[in-house]
């Protein structure tokens, strides 16, 4: 239960970083990145106290999950095959394993303590979302597709994991001390951030 009610933003991250793709490679994309993060989760959740220790970790994936909301903003004029720069399957494969595993710092930190050690546990408990990822993320993407709108809605969550993973990073944590307010200020100025530049974009690629 717990990982699948925080699995949610992967899901909404996977479909943006495949939305450009075919149909046949999205499906290939969304199946191989999945499985990869998740044999990965599953091996960094046996470490998983050390997660909050790693510098910088959640300050590149929080910058990664903004330039994918961006870059898919920046397209969202277009259908996705008018895109050829954006079919290659392998970078889509990079960005979901990545995006994912950065996102995934609460999910593994919460599945290994509801598990208390238990490795068989941990791994049924992540490997249990596969599926519901995998249905979410291809339902997400088709009907970003179907409607548009749906991206900019999409862009504004990932602007708010974004923003907040930044936020809680190690580094700027241990730097600056952010408040709960200034972690939402921060959160907001990307969302914004990220719905501006991806609109720019948009209209000057339409030019």
């Amino acid at each position: 239960l717990i990982d699948l009610l925080l699995a949610g933003d992967n899901a909404l991250v996977i479909a943006m970083a495949v939305r450009a793709l075919p149909e046949r490679q999205r499906r290939i994309a969304i199946m191989s990145g999945a499985a990869a993060a998740e044999i990965l989760r599953i091996a960094l959740t046996i470490v998983a106290a050390q997660l909050l220790n790693v510098q910088f970790l959640k300050m590149v994936g929080g910058a990664l999950v903004v330039w994918i909301a961006v870059k898919v903003l920046s397209a969202a004029a277009s259908r996705p095959n008018e895109h050829p720069a954006h079919r290659r399957l392998l970078q889509a494969i990079w960005l979901i394993v990545f995006a994912d595993i950065t996102m995934s710092v609460d999910n593994v930190l919460a599945v290994a303590g509801a598990a208390h050690g238990s490795i068989p546990m941990i791994v049924f408990g992540l490997g249990v979302s596969i599926p519901l990822v995998v249905f979410s993320s291809n339902l997400i993407a088709t009907l970003m597709d179907r409607y548009p709108v749906i991206v900019y809605l999409g862009g504004a969550i990932l602007g708010r994991v974004g923003g907040e993973m930044i936020m809680t990073d190690p580094f700027v944590a241990r730097t600056l001390h952010p408040s709960q307010s200034l972690t939402w200020i921060a959160e907001g100025l990307t969302i914004v951030g990220i719905l501006a530049t991806g609109r720019y974009l948009s209209r000057k690629h339409t030019a």
